[in-house]
């Protein structure tokens, strides 16, 4: 078989594999990515155990809410992309969560007080606001959030190169949390090495995370995708980085 024809197959393989919800499970052997030090699943379960009324905002497929041990006697969860609504209503269902389809960038479809814990995986946007207005006072909003120039090596890979990131900093965040009344009572930064060891891993990728290369498709960068599979054949697998902080805040008393 020859190299070319080996390209094709697995970037063909890749693109017609299934994307839906928030798992990973499709690069297994094929990339791999550090996880940060804090461990986000166990700090959501050890709080969701002492919630009475708890909120996952942006919760994907609902795979780091259905992990939960204890759930709360209240669990939503709210999910923006349609593809992904069905999905996390079979998943959490072993919790007994409530999954509501939102539009993006919309209110939260709750009253003002609901919930004493709020927590979200990787938010598109956080609106502070919103958040501050839902949590009950003493309440606590946990995030692990993606930060400035994330898998920058392989959005220039494909794009060539950036200007430096202008969004998503931990500083902002922490900012914009004090603006809307909240007070941080935690931050933590990681920077997270990933490896991709086929370019059929880049294209499953990119599909997936699709703010990593906007617009992405296999037929608009086919000379890139194969500039890459040519550089990880020669030079071994393919190494980025990623950018992950942990915001924690919580709603004052009076």
């Amino acid at each position: 078989m020859s190299a070319e024809r080996n390209v094709e197959e697995l970037i063909a393989e890749a693109a017609a594999a299934p994307v839906d919800g928030w798992g990973f499970a499709w690069l297994a052997g094929r990339a791999t990515e550090e996880r940060p030090p804090w461990g986000y699943a166990k700090l959501v379960a050890e709080r969701m155990a002492r919630a009475d009324a708890a909120l996952d905002v942006d919760t994907g497929g609902g795979e780091v809410l259905a992990e939960v041990p204890y759930p709360p006697k209240v669990l939503v969860a709210t999910e923006a992309w349609p593809p992904n609504v069905e999905v996390a209503r079979r998943t959490l269902r072993r919790v007994g969560a409530t999954v509501v389809a939102v539009a993006p960038d919309s209110a939260l479809p709750f009253r003002d007080g609901s919930f004493d814990l709020v927590v979200s995986r990787h938010p598109v946007r956080t609106d502070w606001a919103q958040t501050a207005r839902v949590l009950r006072p003493g309440g606590t909003y946990l995030s692990q959030q993606i930060g400035p120039g994330t898998m920058r090596e392989l959005s220039e890979a494909i794009l060539g190169p950036l200007p430096p990131p202008d969004g998503r900093h931990p500083e902002a965040a922490v900012a914009a949390a004090q603006d809307a009344g909240l007070r941080v009572v935690d931050m933590r930064r990681a920077t997270l090495r990933a490896v991709f060891h086929d370019v059929g891993a880049v294209v499953w990728f990119l599909r997936k995370v699709v703010w990593t290369v906007p617009g992405f498709t296999v037929d608009r960068y086919r000379p890139e995708l194969l500039a890459l599979h040519r550089r990880i054949t020669t030079e071994g697998p393919f190494v980025a980085h990623a950018q992950r902080f942990l915001i924690e805040a919580t709603c004052p008393t009076s």
